[in-house]
């Protein structure tokens, strides 16, 4: 895989920002690092951080780099500080930037694919709700979209009565307000079509976001909704994420060097 940390400008922002991509690179085929080959222009996973952590986490963190080199799949993981993926009452158009924005640079940058079948997201924590958030505010463009750790249902993660969202980090995203109906996946699930991409929903069960997840999937399944869930034993870190972004990959529609 071709590494690159990408510093450029966001005319959205405003500003310089960042993100880290992975690259297939079919003639590596170092030790323990085998290239692949795709036929035309590479699939796309975009991969979202979380609310404490940036666009190099992901390469840091988990093996990402070497679970995607035999797919032929190139990994896109934008910097969107501490945003939840929204265009902030106070602050700047982190939505605009990554669901316009982004994807543009990306293809102006890059040779990837813009097809929908070759377009998936994905993330954890705060990037699980920014990933799904994506996928159903834009269903024509993914394929298949996965939520780890999820905060899946920020409507009531505000006034949590022990792990409520941060009231300075609402305060910049939201206001003073609820979240919008824009900004909230329970909702938007419930108003979605038929033509929803595939949906993987994973959290473990002793993680503080598992009743998020919970209601989200019980929206699903009341709407007749296909979804994949994997609730099993398991805590918001590193170690689970490492373990459930390679059961993504294997469960990707991706075409398959």
């Amino acid at each position: 895989m071709a590494r690159i940390r990408c510093d450029f400008f966001s005319s959205a922002l405003g500003m310089g920002t960042s993100m880290t991509v992975l690259l297939p690179d079919p003639g590596a085929a170092g030790i323990g690092m085998p290239g692949a080959a795709v036929d035309g222009d590479p699939p796309v996973l975009y991969l979202l951080h979380g609310l404490t952590d940036d666009d190099t986490v992901w390469t840091r963190r988990t093996s990402v780099e070497r679970y995607v080199a035999p797919l032929g799949l190139a990994v896109v993981m934008p910097q969107v500080q501490r945003s939840f993926y929204c265009d902030e009452a106070h602050g700047n158009r982190y939505w605009t930037f990554l669901s316009e924005e982004l994807p543009e640079v990306c293809r102006s940058f890059f040779r990837l694919s813009d097809r929908r079948e070759d377009t998936f997201v994905a993330g954890l924590s705060m990037g699980g709700y920014g990933a799904v958030k994506w996928a159903l505010r834009h269903p024509d463009r993914f394929a298949a979209a996965a939520s780890l750790s999820g905060a899946l249902d920020v409507v009531h993660r505000r006034d949590h009565p022990t792990r409520p969202v941060d009231p300075a980090v609402w305060h910049t995203v939201w206001g003073d307000r609820p979240a919008p109906e824009h900004d909230d996946t329970v909702g938007l699930l419930e108003r979605s079509g038929a033509d929803l991409p595939a949906l993987y929903v994973a959290c473990g069960t002793e993680d503080f976001l598992h009743e998020d997840n919970l209601r989200f999937v019980d929206a699903a399944r009341r709407r007749g909704l296909p979804l994949t869930v994997d609730f099993g034993p398991g805590d918001h870190e590193w170690g689970y994420w490492d373990a459930r972004i390679q059961d993504v990959l294997a469960w990707l529609p991706l075409r398959r060097p």
